[in-house]
């Protein structure tokens, strides 16, 4: 769900005409003053629940505008360091069909990446971002064995079921090469049997399946520096031609796993007028995979802290989170503050730690700030 606007913000820009491939502009976009077209009709859209085929459904939908695979994950090394990651990898299609075949540069795929590194102890924040045309196999993703690249950077899983999986990302100051293993709980269908719907409109929606625990290790660089790490990392995908609905401002979204071996994930979409709307929603993941669903009936969040970046945006980085049904009661606070992702579209995505009536690790993102 919650990287739906980012990517329809990159599909507005791709279709006037954006730099590819290349650095991106450095500019960064606001949520709202990239979402005011309408995406391509001819775009099949996210009307009504479906069933999931695996693994077939790991791979590509290109019928679909925009589409991503989305790691997040909190490790630590022999020496005790900690350390968040994030490594997502987007599709995002210019126009429905197929491009003439009549040059291996032609497509009508865009793929955008964003990787970025956390040194929790040392509070510091690295990102990076890259652009390509899926063509001349720059770009791409094949399924069973599941592969998505972009340059470099690739999602490479294993033939039938995709676990293990690994993840190759780096640039000049970083980089990770993770191996992500399948763990003991099923995929979990958000919303209602994947259909995550976002606001009234008829398919304002994504079909949405995330991995909420998967045991990982492997090793992160540091500028020359090279660390064995090991934790748990979070597995989302969803696919969707979905917009912004003209009220709503952006979302708040957690994933947090529990010392208690729970897992959580609610995201709260805001409106322009800065209040939780009906949409937001998530689940409980209890240690055996089973789920409770989350409402804003049975789920409050409330700020307790803020930062402001450089760029004069003022991020909510401190939540407190109450669920009386299930007797949690939880502070929610980012590893550290600055943990912006400033590129083509700003936003804020970063490791948080969890205190209070359960502890845990998790990450957090908060979007649409920068229209304040």
């Amino acid at each position: 769900m919650k990287r739906i606007l980012l990517l329809l913000s990159f599909y507005l820009l791709a279709g006037c005409g954006a730099n590819e491939p290349g650095p991106a502009q450095q500019t960064a976009l606001t949520v709202s003053s990239t979402m005011g077209g309408t995406v391509d009709p001819g775009f099949a859209r996210a009307l009504t629940p479906r069933e999931f085929v695996f693994p077939a459904d790991h791979g590509a939908h290109p019928e679909y505008a925009t589409e991503w695979w989305y790691f997040t994950g909190n490790l630590s090394s022999d020496r005790g360091e900690a350390f968040g990651y994030q490594l997502t990898l987007f599709r995002v299609g210019l126009k429905p069909g197929s491009a003439d075949a009549d040059s291996n540069w032609r497509s009508h795929q865009l793929y955008m990446g964003h990787l970025a590194l956390s040194a929790i102890d040392r509070q510091q924040h690295l990102s990076e971002e890259r652009f390509s045309r899926a063509a001349a196999g720059l770009a791409g993703a094949d399924n069973n064995p599941l592969r998505v690249w972009l340059g470099p950077w690739s999602i490479n899983g294993s033939e039938d079921n995709i676990f293990p999986l690994t993840l190759q990302a780096a640039t000049d100051r970083f980089g990770i090469e993770l191996s992500v293993e399948a763990g003991s709980k099923p995929p979990v269908l958000q919303g209602d049997r994947g259909l995550s719907q976002k606001s009234a409109a008829a398919g304002n929606a994504s079909y949405y399946y995330s991995y909420t625990r998967l045991p990982t290790s492997g090793s992160i660089r540091l500028q020359d520096r090279v660390i064995k790490v090991e934790g748990n990392s979070w597995f989302d995908r969803e696919w969707s031609s979905s917009a912004l609905a003209a009220d709503q401002a952006g979302w708040d979204w957690f994933s947090l796993q529990l010392d208690s071996g729970q897992d959580l994930m609610f995201y709260q979409m805001r409106g322009k007028d800065g209040q939780p709307q009906i949409y937001s929603k998530g689940v409980l993941v209890d240690r055996e995979g089973r789920v409770e669903p989350l409402s804003l009936d049975n789920t409050r969040l409330s700020v307790t802290d803020t930062w402001t970046s450089a760029s004069g945006t003022r991020y909510p980085i401190g939540w407190q989170m109450r669920i009386p049904r299930h007797a949690i009661d939880i502070e929610i606070q980012a590893a550290f503050a600055d943990q912006e992702m400033a590129h083509t579209v700003r936003y804020w995505e970063g490791a948080v730690k969890v205190d209070g009536s359960h502890r845990g690790l998790g990450y957090l993102e908060l979007s649409g700030y920068s229209d304040n």
